[in-house]
């Protein structure tokens, strides 16, 4: 009867600590598997948000000649737009960029 206590109790020791093994090594994984999307959420937030806008400057106060020249180059577009060479939307950009 001893021997049979004895081998009673060894078993339930290593299966408790089978047991006790097991769990711990399924709380570290699901740890880690939740780390490992804590990462790839913060990754494709960052990649998914569009970068900030470059601060504006200001645009220097317009002299004369300045003007007379945004000028010859707004006629120089709408020859280019008349002659079929440039899209509207070409076009609207360019007087943007020229108009600042």
């Amino acid at each position: 009867m001893p021997g049979l206590l004895r081998g009673i109790a060894r078993t339930a020791v290593i299966s408790g600590t089978a047991t006790a093994v097991s769990n711990r090594v399924s709380r570290r994984q699901a740890g880690r598997w939740a780390q490992q999307e804590q990462q790839q959420s913060a990754y494709e937030q960052q990649v998914a948000a569009p970068p900030p806008a470059p601060p504006q400057a200001a645009a220097p106060p317009s002299t004369g000649d300045d003007m007379a020249h945004k000028i010859d180059q707004l006629k120089q577009l709408a020859d280019l737009k008349a002659q079929g060479i440039l899209t509207d939307e070409e076009m609207q950009a360019q007087k943007r960029q020229i108009l600042g």
